[in-house]
């Protein structure tokens, strides 16, 4: 999920609200100015040229021959498939200052923020945390098609990543501990790069639709908490004997803070880390009253923290006083950088991974195709889902070469704020993926003294905005009575808390997709009545005074027939019989007269396919062998023709299917 926010008082991490605008910037540009033209990306012929090349070519040569055309056509997929060869020709220098001040402030934020994470939340060596802040974007940058989206480590996929690790560990006791977090770290980058691929080329992009906003508002809830109790540990100088007395679930170290904070807490580092946390909030207050001013506002607040807190532990020698420190972080990757995912120490992880692996996917998408979608929606240009997978499985499948490589997505705050520094192509990531690189091989060194509960309480930070619009959607949902919705919400939440985050977010989708399945295998229809005085037939839900035909049902279907919508038809007809459109029980008392007549509006089916008319068939023949005159209006030619296919015409007669409602009824009121 999102890590991060600038919304609210206290900006820190947030998933679904978008960052003030950063008015008065230097640099900024038009938000609607495209990279380099108007033209769609998805339905240009050249996305990113600055003229019509096809149109100019046929003002001023012969036609083509075939295989030009064929040559022409295959640069224009190429230039979709991989959008770098269409932004690096065509690139604008003036874009160049925009895009270089977004690298080096981004930059600046992933920096420390990727540490973090590395390290507090991954249990890995920092090194994990830059690795995924560097290595995956340049193959984005390559392959995406968002110019915005900067991909990197987030805080909740790297909490998914150290559950997993911290796991393995407790498994594998006599293994070195070091090598068991790179292991299983670069085989979820590999499994999260292979998913995202597979998703993206058999174009399943359509899932970002699935989750609702209560769902995932209940897990980020969820993952706010986990996160805060995961970093309280070492805040309180209590990771030590965390480790020897090792709880399990969130709830567990709930208990275990409660039972040590007032016994075994250490007060230096205590000290440090609430001290930092409430000067970083300050500092971030002190930014949004100055949002106007941009050399104020631009300031990483979090970046000078560390400087700070680097340079003061050094020169008060806390190290000394038994405050955990970074310490001396290694960045030997071996003889080679880059190696092959798939090696010995590696496949032993694959199988027990897969879970997390899929899970991470699944979340990362999202709020990358929320970004992207946001950023091409406000600078003019379009995003294809599909490609985003392919994209980011990719950048995903490439950091998995870098042992230990944290898994990579979008951020929406992150990206947000990239656009609005000046940001108008994918060189603004390439210069921040640059500059973490560099910044991982020669100034790692400089952090050796720099408290781990300083990391931690940067974390908390953010930590602070996933919990700001709890209230607003909890008080959302309580006013409409969306009472599903918040027991998705509240399921989501305390399954992830009292189990784990998998289990919770997992049983949720599953509840999610019953819930979906459930809606839309209710065939939706209503019934028709004559509004009094006219030949009009309007719905009763909506005009309460159209009168039914005495001994009449007339039932108008609202879409198309399938198997999954028409296995209750004939029980949503049976209720339509008895009760009317109005809720009731089966045990109440029929408010209707058995109809003799059945009438079946059904302008509004488009398809019907062999499951649906088989049904249809068998119910049509159980109201014909009951005595129910049938009839059937405003049906479609290309379903009739699958009726008279089906034996349906020859069964109720050619005199049975009207062009309009009003000649059935005509004839049914001639009986």
């Amino acid at each position: 999920m999102s890590s991060e926010d600038t919304s609210g008082p206290f900006p820190g991490l947030s998933t679904t609200s978008s960052v003030v605008s950063l008015s008065g910037m230097l640099g900024r540009h038009d938000e609607t100015t495209p990279l380099v033209s108007q033209r769609d990306v998805e339905t240009g012929p050249a996305p990113y040229g600055t003229r019509n090349d096809d149109a100019s070519e046929a003002d001023t040569h012969p036609p083509r021959s075939s295989s030009s055309k064929r040559n022409s056509k295959f640069a224009r997929r190429v230039r979709y498939y991989v959008p770098s060869t269409a932004w690096i020709p065509d690139y604008s220098l003036s874009y160049l200052g925009g895009d270089l001040l977004a690298g080096i402030s981004l930059a600046a934020m992933l920096i420390p923020q990727s540490v973090s994470y590395g390290t507090s939340l991954a249990k890995l060596s920092p090194t994990a945390g830059l690795f995924a802040a560097s290595i995956p974007p340049l193959m984005y940058s390559l392959l995406g098609g968002s110019r915005q989206l900067n991909v990197a480590a987030e805080a909740a996929l790297s909490l998914l990543v150290g559950q997993a690790v911290t796991e393995y560990r407790h498994s594998y006791p006599e293994d070195d501990p070091n090598h068991i977090g790179v292991s299983v770290a670069t085989a979820i980058g590999l499994q999260v790069g292979l998913f995202a691929s597979f998703l993206g080329f058999f174009r399943l992009g359509f899932l970002d639709v699935v989750l609702s906003r209560a769902l995932l508002r209940g897990f980020v809830t969820a993952i706010a908490l986990v996160i805060a109790v995961e970093q309280l540990v070492p805040m309180f100088g209590l990771a030590e004997l965390e480790n020897a007395l090792q709880p399990e679930s969130t709830l567990d170290k709930i208990i275990f803070l409660m039972e040590y904070i007032w016994s075994d807490a250490h007060r230096l580092t205590t000290l440090i880390s609430f001290g930092m946390l409430a000067a970083l909030i300050f500092f971030r207050a002190f930014k949004n009253y100055f949002k106007n001013t941009w050399w104020i506002y631009r300031l990483p607040e979090v970046l000078i923290a560390v400087v700070l807190a680097t340079t003061i532990s050094k020169e008060l020698r806390w190290g000394e006083q038994g405050v955990a420190i970074l310490g001396d972080v290694s960045v030997s990757t071996g003889s080679h950088f880059f190696k092959f995912p798939l090696r010995k120490s590696t496949r032993r992880f694959i199988r027990g991974t897969t879970s997390t692996a899929i899970l991470i996917t699944i979340l990362g998408y999202l709020d990358s195709i929320v970004a992207a979608k946001q950023n091409g929606d406000r600078y003019g240009y379009s995003i294809s889902p599909n490609r985003e997978l392919v994209a980011l499985g990719a950048a995903n499948l490439f950091g998995s070469f870098v042992p230990g490589t944290l898994p990579a997505f979008g951020s929406i705050v992150r990206s947000r704020i990239n656009g609005e520094i000046g940001a108008r192509s994918q060189l603004a990531s390439l210069v921040a993926a640059a500059i973490v690189l560099l910044a991982t091989f020669f100034l790692l060194p400089a952090l050796y003294y720099l408290p781990k509960c300083v990391l931690a309480s940067i974390i908390c930070l953010f930590v602070v905005s996933l919990f700001s619009e709890l209230p607003h959607d909890l008080i959302y949902y309580y006013n409409i009575g969306a009472w599903t919705d918040l027991a998705m919400m509240f399921i989501t939440f305390f399954l992830s808390v009292i189990w784990n985050i998998e289990i919770g977010i997992v049983v949720s989708l599953i509840i999610s997709l019953l819930l979906v399945i459930r809606r839309s295998s209710k065939t939706r229809m209503t019934i028709l009545g004559r509004i009094p005085g006219t030949d009009q037939w309007r719905p009763v839900t909506d005009n309460p005074e159209a009168e039914d035909v005495p001994g009449a049902l007339i039932v108008r279907i609202r879409e198309s027939l399938d198997f999954a919508n028409t296995s209750q038809l004939k029980v949503r007809l049976r209720r339509f019989e008895l009760y009317g459109v109005e809720p009731a029980h089966p045990s109440d008392e029929p408010r209707r007269q058995t109809p003799r007549v059945l009438v079946f509006h059904m302008a509004d089916v488009e398809t019907c396919d062999a499951s649906a008319v088989q049904i249809f068939h068998e119910l049509l023949e159980t109201y014909k062998n009951r005595g129910v005159s049938l009839f059937v209006t405003h049906l479609r030619p290309n379903i009739r023709k699958t009726f008279e296919n089906a034996g349906i015409v020859d069964m109720l007669g050619s005199d049975a299917f009207f062009d309009t409602l009003g000649e059935a009824m005509a004839k049914v009121e001639r009986r």
